[in-house]
This record gives C-alpha cells, sequence and structure tokens, in this order.
C-alpha cells in the first residue's frame, strides 16, 4: 500500500521537508561540486552522477537550469517560475513523489498510461515531443488524485542504427553516445515537471533488460516461430547492414542516402504470419483509431480466393514438367488471363527465360534489385517489364498466353506469380496497354455495356467470355460471385488448383548486420552447421567490446570481428562452434518494454506474474501515428506469443491508443527572385522557370484575406507555409528556451491549448503568451500583485468567508468541465473553462479559501508548479499530488434562475432575472426597481397585474 511520505516540520510556506534556505541558488555551490556539466546555448544543465568503470554515468539527482536573469538584475517576470519549478522538481525527486510502489494496494483500482518509447537522440527534445508527455502527464497527475494506482514509467529504446553510424563517423564508442543521450533527454523531460516514476527507468541496452529480450527469442524458437531462411533483403553496401522497407526512401537509405539493392541473404526470420486471423480477430475489442485498426487490418491483408497452376510450354508448344503457381482473388476472371507475371527475384525465373531473352531480364532483374518494395508497388508509378521469352498455357481455355518479368510484383506476396487479367485490374491494365498484350473482358456490369479498352472495370457483374468445351468450364451469365466458386470447385476436381487463404503479411525478417543491438542467443557447430540455442541460464549474452564497428564491406557484421567472442564451444557436447553474429533489429526491445515496466527490477522472471495480472493490458498508450502499424503489429504479436506460453494473462497489451498530432515549425514566409535578382510574385512563379527562395522575416508580412503579402511592397505575393521541425529546415524550437522565458508550466498549458490534442498544430511562440498571462493572473489572484520592484509577497491574499451560491455554481461548472474533458483527452477546452473561471473570479469581492482550493487542485494537472507552490502557501504541509481530485455536486449545475420578461399595457419593457422558485409579490418588488421597467410607471397607478409563475410578469 502506497504511504504518503509526512515530513517531520513544517516551515511557513517552504516545502514540507526543506528549510526556508532551501532554494535553487543556494544549493548550487553544493551542486558544482558535485556535477559534471554539459553546455548548451543559453541552458546549463547540471547532472549529479557518479562514473562507473565503463564511463557509464549513473544519476542520482539531476537539476537543470535554464532559468536566465538573477539578483538585482532579473527582469520582470509575471510571476516567479524560475523559483518556483527548481524548487518543486527537486523536492518531487528527493521524496519520490511519484514512485509506484512494489507491493501496491490491489483493492484500488489501477490506471497503467505510457508513452510510446522514445529513442534518445544526439538533438534533445523539441517541443514537438512534450506533446504526447504533457498529455498523459495530466491524465496520470489526474488518476492519482482520483485514488487509482497509477503506473506512469519512462525508459528508452536505445539500440539502432543512428548511434552506430555516429560512432563509426567519430570513432567513439556507441554506448558513450547512447548514456549521453539518456542524460540529456531524461534531464529535459525532468525540466517539464512529468510526473514519471524514474525508479523504474529502463533502457534496451541494459543486459539485465536484453537478457529477457534474448528469453523471448528462445521461446519463439522453441516453437518454430523463428528459423532461418534465404531472402531477397534491402543492403545498403555503404552502411554494411539490412534495412527495413522503411528505412529505404527512393532507393537510399533514409540516414545518410545511401544507395540501397535488393539481394538474397540468409538471415532470421519470425513467423508472425502463424498469428494474422488472431491479430485481425482481436482487433476489433481495442479502443483504438479506426484509421489504425485499417491500416493494420490493411497491412495484414487477408483475403480469400484461389491458387492454380499454369504449365509452361517448351519450344514446341508443348506443356513442359514446370509449373508457374499463382494466386488470385478473382477466380471468376480466368478466361481473362492474358498473360502472366513474375517477380523479378521469382525461383523459377532462370529455368523460363528464352536464350533470346536472358540478356535483358538479367539487365532489369539488376534495376529492380536497387527498388524498395513501396517503389515497386506504389500505384502512381509508371509500370515497367520485360518478356521472358517463354509462354504458359491457361487452364481454362488452353491459350497460350505470354509469361513477363515485372517489379509491380513481389516475391514476398503471395506466390511471387500472378495471372493478369488486363480488363479488370488497373495495374494490369496500364501495363497492358503499355506493351500491347490482348485485353478481354469477362465481367459486364449490370448497368450495360463498357469500354475495356479505356480502363479497366473492377467491380462484380455478369461473367461474359468464359466458356470452353474444351475444359468443360462454363460460367457465361453467372453472377461474378458465383462463377468464383464454380471456378474453385472446377480447379479442385481437376487438380489445377484448390480454394485459398493469403495475406499481405510477411514473416518478419529479424537479423541485421550491425554492432550496435541485441546478441541473438544462438551457437552453429562447426562441423554440422547445426543452430543450438544458448542456455536460459546462460542468459544475457552479452554484446562484447569492439573499437572497430566500421562495416566488413563482405556482408558479414561487425561482430565477425571479435574473434574470441565468436569461437565458442557447446557446452553440452564440447564440440567447437562459432556465435550468431548478426544482431537483433532495434523493434525487438521495444516489443515488451512495458511489461518489463511492471517488475523492472526482477532478476527471476520477465515479469512477476500477479504485478502482470494487476497492471495488464496499458489503459492508454499515447504516441505518434508513424508507429501506428509496424511497432504496435509487432508488439501484439510477442505479446500473443508470451500469451501462450503463459506469461501474459492477457490477449492484447494496449486496451486504448492514442496517437497525438504534430506540432509543425511556426509559419515561414517565402519571396521569389529571378535570375536578376528582381522581387517575383508568387503567382508567377510557375511561369518563370529559374528563381531562388528568399525566406522574409514576419514583421515584414502584412496579410490581406487569404494571402499573404510583403509589407514595402503589396503587389509581390509570398507564400506561408508550416512544415514539420528538423534541423535541415532551421525551424526546430528548443523546449528549454521556452522554459527559460515562460517557465515548464506555460510550456506544458500552451502545448495542450494549441488546439485538439489529435490534430496537427501550428508552432507560434507568441501564441504561448496568452497562456501564461493566464497562469499570472491565477498567481496574482491568489498570492496578490507584486510589489514596486517587482516581487511578491510570501503567503496569499485574505482568503476567508463562506462561498456564495453563485461562486459554488461556477466551481463546480469548472469542476464538471475540467474532469470530462481531461478524461476525453480534450485538454484545450478544460483550459478554456479554467479560463472563465477565473474571468468571473476577479469580479468576485470575496475569495473563499474552500473554492479557490478546489480550483488548485482542478489546475494541478496541466501546471503541477505553481499549484505545489500556491497549495503549499494555502497552509498544506504535503504534495497535493494524492490530494482527491474535485468532485461535481449535481446540485449546482441546475439552472435556478429565471429570466422573466416585464409587459406594459402589452409592451416588453424589459425582464429581470429571478429565482424559480421567487413568490408573485418578489417579482413584482424586483420588476419595480429595475431601471428600464420603473419609467415606464412614473405617475401611473397600476390597475392590474398578472404574474405567470416561471413565465411572465405583466402590468
Amino acid at each position: 500500500m502506497f504511504t504518503q511520505i509526512q515530513p517531520a516540520a513544517r516551515l511557513q510556506f517552504a516545502p514540507p521537508s526543506l528549510p526556508p534556505s532551501y532554494s535553487l541558488r543556494r544549493r548550487q555551490p553544493l551542486l558544482r561540486r558535485r556535477c559534471s556539466r554539459f553546455s548548451f546555448p543559453r541552458l546549463r544543465i547540471l547532472n549529479c552522477s557518479k562514473v562507473t568503470k565503463d564511463g557509464r554515468e549513473t544519476s542520482s539527482s539531476e537539476v537543470s537550469e535554464v532559468y536566465s536573469g538573477s539578483g538585482e538584475d532579473e527582469v520582470r517576470r509575471a510571476y516567479p517560475f524560475h523559483e518556483i519549478e527548481p524548487k518543486w522538481q527537486l523536492y518531487w525527486e528527493e521524496l519520490k513523489t511519484f514512485r509506484t510502489p512494489d507491493d501496491i494496494d490491489t483493492s484500488k483500482p489501477k490506471f497503467y498510461v505510457l508513452d510510446m518509447f522514445p529513442y534518445p537522440s544526439g538533438a534533445g527534445l523539441h517541443v514537438g515531443h512534450p506533446l504526447g508527455y504533457t498529455a498523459t502527464d495530466i491524465l496520470a497527475r489526474l488518476k492519482r488524485m482520483q485514488g487509482f494506482n497509477v503506473l506512469h514509467p519512462m525508459g528508452w529504446d536505445a539500440f539502432g542504427l543512428p548511434a552506430e553510424q555516429y560512432a563509426i563517423e567519430t570513432g567513439t564508442h556507441p554506448k558513450f553516445t547512447t548514456f549521453r543521450n539518456i542524460d540529456r533527454f531524461r534531464s529535459q523531460l525532468k525540466l517539464l515537471g512529468f510526473s514519471y516514476d524514474w525508479d523504474r527507468e529502463i533502457s534496451t541496452t541494459e543486459p539485465d533488460y536484453y537478457r529477457w529480450t534474448q528469453w523471448i527469442f528462445l521461446q519463439l524458437l522453441k516453437r518454430g516461430l523463428a528459423y532461418q531462411a534465404e531472402v531477397p533483403v534491402n543492403w545498403c553496401p555503404a552502411l554494411g547492414t539490412v534495412l527495413a522497407n522503411e528505412e529505404v526512401v527512393d532507393g537510399v537509405s533514409e540516414r545518410g542516402g545511401h544507395p540501397v539493392i535488393r539481394k538474397p541473404m540468409r538471415q532470421w526470420m519470425l513467423k508472425i504470419t502463424a498469428y494474422a486471423d488472431r491479430l485481425l480477430e482481436d482487433l476489433d475489442g481495442l479502443d483504438w483509431p479506426e484509421s489504425v485498426k485499417e491500416m493494420q487490418r490493411n497491412w495484414i491483408g487477408r483475403s480469400e480466393g484461389a491458387e492454380l497452376e499454369f504449365s509452361v510450354m517448351d519450344s514446341n508448344g508443348l506443356e513442359s514438367d514446370i509449373k508457374i503457381t499463382v494466386y488470385t482473388t478473382r477466380p471468376d476472371t480466368i478466361f481473362g488471363a492474358t498473360y502472366l507475371v513474375l517477380a523479378p527475384e521469382h525461383g523459377l525465373l532462370p529455368a523460363i527465360i528464352s536464350d533470346a531473352q536472358r540478356q535483358d531480364v538479367e539487365e532489369y532483374k539488376e534495376l529492380a534489385s536497387r527498388k524498395s518494395d513501396l517503389e515497386r508497388t506504389e500505384l502512381q508509378k509508371e509500370k515497367t517489364g520485360v518478356f521472358s521469352g517463354s509462354y504458359a498455357r491457361n487452364p481454362a481455355n488452353g491459350s497460350a498466353i505470354p509469361i513477363w518479368v515485372a517489379d509491380y510484383v513481389l516475391g514476398s506476396y503471395g506466390t511471387g506469380a500472378i495471372m493478369a487479367v488486363p480488363a479488370h485490374d488497373t495495374r494490369d491494365h496500364e501495363f497492358a496497354l503499355k506493351y500491347n498484350i490482348p485485353v478481354c473482358g469477362v465481367v459486364t456490369p449490370e448497368n450495360g455495356s463498357f469500354s475495356y479498352f479505356e480502363k479497366a472495370y473492377t467491380g462484380e457483374g455478369t461473367m461474359i467470355n468464359s466458356s470452353s468445351p474444351t475444359s468443360g468450364l462454363d460460367i457465361n451469365g453467372l453472377p461474378s460471385k458465383v462463377a468464383a466458386s464454380k471456378v474453385i470447385e472446377w480447379l479442385q476436381e481437376t487438380e489445377y488448383g484448390m480454394k485459398k487463404v493469403n495475406y499481405k503479411l510477411r514473416d518478419w525478417l529479424f537479423a541485421r548486420q550491425r554492432y550496435w543491438g541485441e546478441p541473438i542467443p544462438v551457437i552453429f557447430l562447426d562441423d554440422t552447421s547445426e543452430c543450438v540455442p544458448v542456455s536460459e541460464d546462460d542468459l544475457p549474452l552479452t554484446l562484447p567490446e569492439l573499437d572497430d564497428f566500421t562495416p566488413t564491406g563482405t556482408g558479414e557484421p561487425p561482430l565477425t570481428k571479435a574473434l574470441s567472442w565468436v569461437q565458442t564451444v557447446d557446452p553440452i557436447s564440447g564440440r567447437s562452434a562459432r556465435r550468431e553474429t548478426n544482431t537483433m533489429p532495434q523493434w525487438a526491445g521495444s516489443c515488451w518494454y512495458y511489461l518489463r515496466f511492471m517488475d523492472p527490477r526482477n532478476s527471476k522472471a520477465l515479469v512477476d506474474k500477479e504485478k502482470e495480472r494487476y497492471w495488464s493490458p496499458v489503459d492508454v498508450y499515447v504516441g505518434g501515428a508513424e508507429h501506428a502499424v509496424l511497432h504496435l503489429l509487432y508488439a501484439r504479436f510477442w505479446h500473443k506469443v508470451l500469451y501462450d506460453v503463459g506469461v501474459v494473462s492477457t490477449k492484447e497489451p494496449f486496451q486504448c491508443v492514442i496517437n497525438q498530432g504534430i506540432i509543425l515549425g511556426e509559419v515561414q514566409y517565402m519571396t521569389f527572385r529571378d535570375s536578376d535578382g528582381n522581387l517575383v510574385s508568387a503567382d508567377s512563379v510557375d511561369e518563370m522557370g529559374n528563381f531562388i527562395q528568399e525566406i522574409v522575416p514576419a514583421e515584414k508580412v502584412t496579410k490581406s484575406g487569404d494571402s499573404f503579402l510583403l509589407k514595402d511592397n503589396p503587389d509581390i505575393r509570398l507564400i506561408g507555409r508550416a512544415h514539420k521541425m528538423s534541423k535541415s529546415r532551421g525551424n526546430v524550437v528548443n523546449p528549454d528556451d521556452v522554459v527559460s522565458q515562460y517557465g515548464a508550466d506555460s510550456l506544458r498549458l500552451y502545448e495542450m491549448f494549441m488546439g485538439p490534442f489529435r490534430d496537427s498544430k501550428t508552432w507560434s511562440t507568441s501564441g504561448i503568451d496568452g497562456v501564461h498571462r493566464f497562469l499570472a493572473r491565477v498567481w496574482r489572484l491568489v498570492v496578490g500583485s507584486p510589489t514596486i520592484d517587482g516581487k511578491f509577497k510570501v503567503g496569499t491574499v485574505d482568503l476567508d468567508g463562506e462561498p456564495s451560491l453563485e461562486q459554488l455554481r461556477c466551481l463546480h461548472r469548472c469542476i464538471s468541465k475540467v474532469t470530462e474533458e481531461i478524461e476525453g483527452t480534450r485538454f484545450n477546452t478544460g483550459i478554456s473553462a479554467m479560463m472563465e473561471f477565473i474571468n468571473a473570479a476577479y469580479k468576485w469581492e470575496k475569495l473563499p479559501r474552500s473554492v479557490i482550493e478546489q480550483f488548485v487542485l482542478l489546475l494541478s494537472p496541466y501546471a503541477p508548479h505553481m499549484t505545489e507552490e500556491l497549495w503549499s502557501r494555502l497552509g498544506h504541509s504535503s504534495s497535493l499530488a494524492y490530494e482527491p481530485f474535485p468532485k461535481v455536486n449535481p446540485d449546482y449545475l441546475k439552472e435556478s434562475m429565471v429570466v422573466l420578461p416585464v409587459q406594459i399595457n402589452g409592451k416588453t419593457r424589459g425582464t429581470i432575472e429571478v429565482e424559480k422558485q421567487c413568490t408573485e409579490e418578489e417579482a413584482f418588488r424586483l420588476a419595480s426597481l429595475d431601471s428600464k421597467v420603473s419609467k415606464f410607471l412614473d405617475g401611473k397607478a397600476i390597475k392590474k397585474r398578472i404574474f405567470v409563475p416561471g413565465e411572465l410578469s405583466s402590468r
């Protein structure tokens, strides 16, 4: 059970366990003696740490000092965030305020909220990163205050290619750059006041962690789900490694822009296809964006159709023993198949190419090997191919049809060959027209004729041109679906084919020719090449030390250079053996980290069963949409394997997934100059040809309607556009700079206030002023205005008296709205509700303590530093982190006031606001006091009066 830490004594308006002199400024001399320093522009981060033998800096206490200005020269601030924020960050760290106890009170509800594992790059955070982290922190703080046991951890997905490439370029071991980057990220996250349980911090690079990644691999191996196969891969000679499809863009590596080719290599594969149906079926019960679920369904790509054989014809026009197997989802269109297409990497291709076409085919295969799967299947690209010189027999009608080689067919999908039906497939139609291949329509739409030579008809309809006395197959006049079933029956009867379920999903290529990754725990016996798993008791198999990480140039991984590590002995048989020198891909460690957070220091098991049963599944998982398919799919696959093994108790790892929007850089304004240096309006650039782009400062731009114009020359129209933040565009905003100027609470609040959480938004540094002013108004409302020198008094303003009915209504409307909007992740509208409350509170003559305290608690998930300080100044001796979150009283939400129109001589002369239970006498009294009404009664006697309760008051 969690025990709230209670300080022994409390001094006025200081953090509970800290003396009055405990301030960041006074601790700095001590910190400077104990700390290592990293310098950044306008920033000093002090990391209290000790250095281990391997150079790892293990931080025990960290303070980030980014607040500019000090002493008498200190700039005037709207409120003293530069003092408040470091003070409370130190308090939370020293008292471990957000630590989730190992032994938890399981009678309480749980809330597991998780950010997608960040990769700690050397660039550090930009202001786009904290968007998701702030949202999860607000949810975590709310749930703690609502009485939940909250698990809110943070760690690092720290293996991978970027660190290895940096090591190659600089000669620095990747572990040192990785640890430095982690320290940088951690300091920045602490600077923003996120309530992570840092005692649970993990990194995929730690042997105690990847021991269990290796253990999971061994379970996959035992179940036949890990195997080796020779498969075509994206090979980058310059990087010396295999790249995933998503790491290749336009034929070059995403990192470095090096040429990538396709070539067959023996690789480790994971049989994710064995779980395809379960991965599909279990999507339905998840609270995920429908777009993400649909992307996963499309990636898995389950389809029902037929697999059938076409016999290759020899030089005499007779059927040979070579059979080409194709898969089709439209067996009803078999009579319309006018050619076959084989993927360039198809295994049968060498056997069927004619001598006359061999050179052309080989050259085409070389060109295709330089394209990624994504490029090859892009619908918009022009189709290319080459004739193989051979023909095959269409079993339905006996026709001899040409066999082509084209890269729009992938060897990894289906059988690597298709029957092409150009009249009824868009890609086949485009290809057939380009290469003058016959087009034969066999499906006619229900609503009449169709020109198959203009475009393909891909819908269903009635079968035509689909009968052959030779084969005995006749489906003319049948609806498409009925015809498809009949064709499948015929295929099975004649043994030409069978019904088949197919998937786009391919087995997971699980090997990288890199150093900086998890070693694969197997050995190969020298005399037989038999694969032998490393004993589970001998895990972790640790990564050896290497000074040379450069690619070998032969395709062999860098680990082959660690000769003493590679050469080993099978402990069971005593025979000599070699270790596997490929390493696992970066995806491996991030597939299961959410489980380790539940029990991060367990040396006996991956996770304790009782803890897993309590914390699973993750309640809310927040991250970018770029991980919508692969990371989530791989994690779900591993989770289902662990479910079958008995490690986990749930079928799915993440119950709710939320994708935050992207924060784009500030709008950049561009103008154009021609070759003579003259300014050119954006309207004309398409016609001009050669021009030079030039960035225009925002202060030189004016807006007219929807157009941006140059202030000094309104005839010149500019282009205004926001782009994704990147160093190359120079539009990255460092959160440390924002915190220095406005404070962490302002940054947190602004990121939530910019717009709907799931939408993309454009950063505007000037836009943060509004939320900063709001926080300053909250501060002045409770603490009071500053003195003439800009300082604020200790304590608060006078907060006495009982709240009025209207004040309670105002408060509870705010409570209702803020609670509802946080739980619905509509954070921006929750902030708007608090702004409305503050506007109303400034009009009150008296501020009741009970109302102000409740508002401070409401604001605390958004602005934790300021509210902790206000809570302390309000006289409380412990953190507000576990104070009960305000609950709405529905009675105060009921509208008890009504507006009554007042008529005189049948004409409405005004309105009055009264209680619903207002008496007739009170209503007439209020009406007579109203200035707009009373002027019509001067000197006149009232002859008759009518009162309709709750509706109308008349004279």
